[in-house]
């Protein structure tokens, strides 16, 4: 098992709620009241488990390995992944911001909710294209085997250390509570061993 298979695999538990949000941005375009306990429950997903765990293994650990393997942040695929990270910040503040007028049906914090969700599914979804169908095969090329191992071992801490016991766990079963509330299919995911969402229990 490679570092890169456990943020796939993660990837496609994230994409699960990115098709979620859509559909509540679906629903908002619509005039439906936004469903605030599932909008709050998604945002929180993706601040929890797609920016403090999976984008922390990133930003904290693959992106400098990869740069002290001669990429370079300033003009390479890290700075750019970064600043998508940025940018999905500000989406999911602004929708954040507008939850609770959106949920009591106000006209303009749905428009605000939708194109905000939008954005933020828009910009993920390529996002994660880039660094499964590129990124990723550039960084097994690059790392050696003791770096992959070194991988392994942070990626493990983050969950065991950064994050509080059973956290990861519990944002998988959240994944799947949004799927079936809203009727969207679960993405199946691939079962790995060791650390990273794929042990975690979510089925796809």
């Amino acid at each position: 098992m490679r570092p890169t298979d456990i943020l796939m695999g993660e990837h496609r538990v994230i994409e699960q709620v990115l098709n979620c949000l859509e559909e509540m941005a679906v629903r908002c375009a619509q005039g439906q009241a936004l469903d605030g306990s599932a909008a709050r429950q998604a945002v929180d997903f993706f601040q929890t488990f797609a920016d403090h765990c999976h984008h922390a293994k990133e930003e904290n650990h693959l992106f400098p390995l990869m740069e002290a393997r001669g990429f370079s942040r300033s003009q390479g695929p890290t700075g750019v992944m970064l600043a998508e990270h940025e940018l999905g910040r500000e989406c999911l503040r602004g929708m954040a911001a507008v939850i609770d007028r959106a949920s009591e049906g106000d006209a303009d914090a749905l428009r605000l909710f939708a194109d905000q969700a939008r954005n933020y599914v828009d910009l993920l979804r390529l996002h994660i294209l880039k660094e499964d169908q590129r990124l990723f095969p550039m960084a097994d090329h690059c790392l050696t085997g003791p770096d992959q191992e070194a991988l392994l071992r942070a990626f493990a801490d983050v969950e065991d250390r950064d994050l509080h016991a059973g956290t990861h766990e519990r944002y998988l079963r959240i994944a799947d509570e949004l799927a079936e509330r809203l009727d969207v299919p679960r993405t199946p995911v691939r079962s790995v061993a060791g650390h990273g969402c794929c042990s975690c229990g979510h089925h796809g």
